[in-house]
């Protein structure tokens, strides 16, 4: 409890410029809290320490939190940002050299290759662009400030673990600044559930083996929930008078409620769609897959996964995304996401999580909402709706 307090004090002392050393006393205090932890889950104290050896809170992780770019711009922006002619072109690059390996992921995980070069560009650029962060120092500091606890607490032991139990030199374990490591981005836990060998050399590298990376991913994808053959999901096309309180449905449902693909292509033969309007009724909109919730369990954000679904779809020779994004889209903040989803808990709604993550079960109550007040029930949370709802961030 001692260090809880410490910790808050320490990060109000930070944002106020106070002396670093009143800070690095706290975060002391939270390393000697953390090691019973990690001993009880077989951390040797020799390993923990060679962890923390040096290991100092980090201000610009707790500012890189604030700034996640699949959060802080509009949908389309960032989608357009992502899925760029030029990484489209080095993914089709990628293809041809690593063939092999892909042939062999796909036979083996039964993943297709266009989602796995889609995750590699997402994440690192095709390994690119490299791990700088001192894995252990951005999770000690996420922990410490209890961003997302114990999330990263927990991470940061099973960190310690992986360096312990496979053989990783200290300096070796380099990661983004939220402690994803290697070339397709996974958190510890992900790399003690998914990280394999795949290219035989008897361990299982994925900062620089290729064939690894994209072997543990197929792993990853796979064991998900990966239904090989169906799209993640597809724009659609709107019929006048559509009634917008629908959002789910089989294929076949679709169909008949007038919905068509905007490339002209037969929707699959068998199996449920989500419609999702991303940017809300006036942009694109989509039917989403079960494959769509596996992307999401990779990244648990929506223009994230919309993002790797539309670059994969390019790369295998796809067209861009039809409908113009709306100028006018902007995001809401967390906190007042987190707002909405206590307004509609009070309002009696089931509420899965109050983490600022709005699922398609919110997003059906939210058109329940919307034409109450005879706005487009389009499930798409606006600060105007939020006005309308008497929500203010930050209550």
């Amino acid at each position: 409890m001692v260090g809880r307090y410490l910790g808050a004090l320490a990060v109000l002392l930070a944002l106020l410029g106070a002396p670093s050393f009143a800070q690095e006393q706290s975060f002391a205090a939270f390393q000697t809290e953390l090691w019973p932890d990690a001993q009880a889950k077989g951390i040797t104290r020799a390993n923990f320490d060679l962890a923390m050896r040096g290991v100092t809170s980090d201000p610009r992780v707790i500012a890189a939190t604030k700034r996640q770019p699949e959060y802080g711009k509009p949908v389309g922006a960032y989608i357009n940002d992502i899925v760029s002619q030029g990484r489209v072109t080095r993914g089709g690059a990628k293809a041809k050299e690593w063939s092999q390996t892909f042939d062999a992921v796909e036979k083996k995980f039964a993943v297709e290759r266009w989602i796995l070069l889609s995750l590699w560009g997402m994440e690192t650029d095709y390994g690119a662009a490299k791990d700088k962060w001192d894995v252990f120092r951005s999770l000690s500091t996420l922990a410490y400030v209890r961003y997302r606890h114990p999330y990263f607490r927990n991470e940061l032991i099973v960190a310690m673990g992986i360096m312990q139990n496979g053989h990783f030199a200290r300096e070796q374990m380099v990661s983004s600044w939220a402690g994803a490591m290697g070339q397709t981005q996974f958190m510890p836990t992900n790399v003690v559930d998914f990280a394999i060998d795949f290219s035989g050399d008897g361990k299982a590298d994925i900062w620089n083996n290729v064939p690894d990376a994209l072997g543990s991913t197929g792993n990853y994808i796979h064991k998900g929930g990966w239904k090989y053959g169906l799209p993640w999901g597809f724009e659609v096309t709107i019929p006048k008078g559509f009634d917008y309180m629908q959002s789910r449905g089989s294929f076949a449902d679709w169909q008949q409620r007038g919905l068509r693909r905007a490339d002209g292509k037969a929707f699959p033969s068998s199996g449920p769609g989500i419609l999702f309007f991303p940017a809300g009724a006036a942009g694109p909109a989509f039917l989403v897959t079960d494959n769509y919730a596996v992307l999401k369990e990779y990244n648990n954000s929506d223009a994230y996964a919309i993002a790797v679904g539309h670059l994969a779809d390019r790369m295998k020779g796809g067209a861009p995304i039809k409908t113009a994004w709306p100028t006018d889209d902007r995001p809401l903040p967390r906190d007042a996401r987190v707002a909405l989803q206590k307004k509609l808990a009070a309002l009696g709604y089931k509420v899965n999580e109050f983490d600022g993550h709005v699922d398609f079960d919110l997003r059906d109550n939210i058109r329940t909402e919307q034409a109450k007040f005879g706005m487009v029930p389009d499930g798409n949370p606006t600060a105007a709706f939020l006005d309308r709802l008497g929500v203010k961030a930050g209550n």
